[in-house]
Parts: C-alpha cells; sequence; structure tokens
C-alpha cells in the first residue's frame, strides 16, 4: 500500500525541523566562546521536534507545547520501547524558556550543554529508526 504523501511530507517536515536544531546547537556549542543557553535551547527544541515527528507520523494529534513529558508520554503510547529516551529527555523541556529572557538564570553549563546535546542526538535517533525511510530522506 503507498504511503500517504501528505503524511510523508508532514512528517519529514518536522524531522528536518529537528536536524536543523541539531545542526544550531552543534555550531553554537563550537562557537567561540560557545553559546550554552542557545545550544541547550535548540536541543530542547531538536527533541520536541522530533517527538511531534512520531506522532504525527501514526497520526496522534499533540498539543502545542514544550512539555518533553507530555509528548514523551503520547509517544510511550505508541512504543513503550522508548521510554529510557523519554525519560532522559524530560529534563530538558525547561531549556525552552530557562535562559531565553532577561533576569533568568544563569547559562548551563558546558558539561549540561553537551550532555543535552547527546540527548537529543539520542531521541532523533531512536525516532528515525522508527519511521519509514521515506520520511528520513
Amino acid at each position: 500500500m503507498p504511503l500517504d504523501p501528505v503524511l510523508v511530507a508532514d512528517t519529514h517536515s518536522w524531522l528536518r525541523k529537528a536536524s536543523t536544531d541539531l545542526r544550531a546547537a552543534q555550531h553554537d556549542l563550537a562557537a567561540s566562546p560557545p553559546l550554552l543557553a542557545d545550544a541547550a535551547f535548540h536541543c530542547q527544541q531538536a527533541v520536541e521536534k522530533s517527538l511531534k515527528a512520531f506522532l504525527m507520523w501514526h497520526g496522534v494529534p499533540f498539543r502545542k507545547t514544550h512539555s518533553l513529558e507530555e509528548l514523551g508520554e503520547q509517544c510511550l503510547d505508541l512504543d513503550a520501547t522508548l521510554r529510557k529516551q523519554v525519560d532522559r529527555a524530560v529534563p530538558l523541556t525547561e531549556y525552552a524558556w530557562k535562559f531565553r529572557y532577561p533576569g533568568d538564570p544563569e547559562e548551563p553549563t558546558l558539561q549540561e550543554t553537551q550532555e543535552a546535546l547527546e540527548v537529543a542526538h539520542e531521541i532523533h535517533k531512536a525516532i528515525l529508526g522508527r519511521l519509514p525511510l521515506e520520511v528520513r530522506t
């Protein structure tokens, strides 16, 4: 049975945005000095968009939210084997806003940001592995 071209395009679009956020986080970390808060934000965004791609592919509606716990739980309803990755990613939720505005806390540490990037890559890879090739290219 042929895949729905609209569903393929929509899912691919979320994955492409997630990949762009991963690249942005890597560039932020490579800057001199590193742009840690911005990198952490892009890590959260990459996870969020990867999870939304998975939900999109499976026809599961999702709210306009930054909550990785909420999105992750929806993904776990579809595939419980994502538990380890989702549990590691949930704490990144706060990076959607924590360092984005004046008066907010200090920037994350380099180690914290590197770990966030590792988690974001892990989620993205796990989601890609659960989707057909047609949406990944």
